[in-house]
């Protein structure tokens, strides 16, 4: 059984939802997730556009308007979910992780 390609996000994945929570383009996703990582997470445009070419198809983000080449982007209530989703499964680990460090 393959696995599904979103069941765990990659950091850039994560960061570029997290941007969308307000409608945005590109540039303005880049910007969004160097702010918030404060500089630790850097993501290139040939990552975002695929990012949110593949976000697009499955129905994670939509497309909100269109000038020329500059395109914007939100959010979906599926991308929401994904998101939230995502959070539990980081806290499950630092859960897990604490659980295994408070023995010692």
């Amino acid at each position: 059984m393959p696995r599904n390609k979103y069941s765990t996000l990659t950091e850039q994945m994560f960061y570029v939802l997290l941007a969308l929570k307000e409608e945005c383009h590109g540039m303005d996703i880049m910007r969004k997730v160097d702010m918030i990582t404060e500089g630790r997470i850097a993501i290139g445009p040939g990552t975002l556009y695929n990012l949110l070419e593949q976000f697009m198809s499955s129905g994670y983000i939509r497309e909100t308007s269109a000038e020329g080449r500059k395109k914007n982007y939100i959010l979906t209530e599926s991308g929401s979910e994904l998101l939230k989703t995502e959070v539990k499964r980081i806290n499950q680990q630092i859960q897990d992780y604490s659980k295994v460090f408070e023995k010692e």
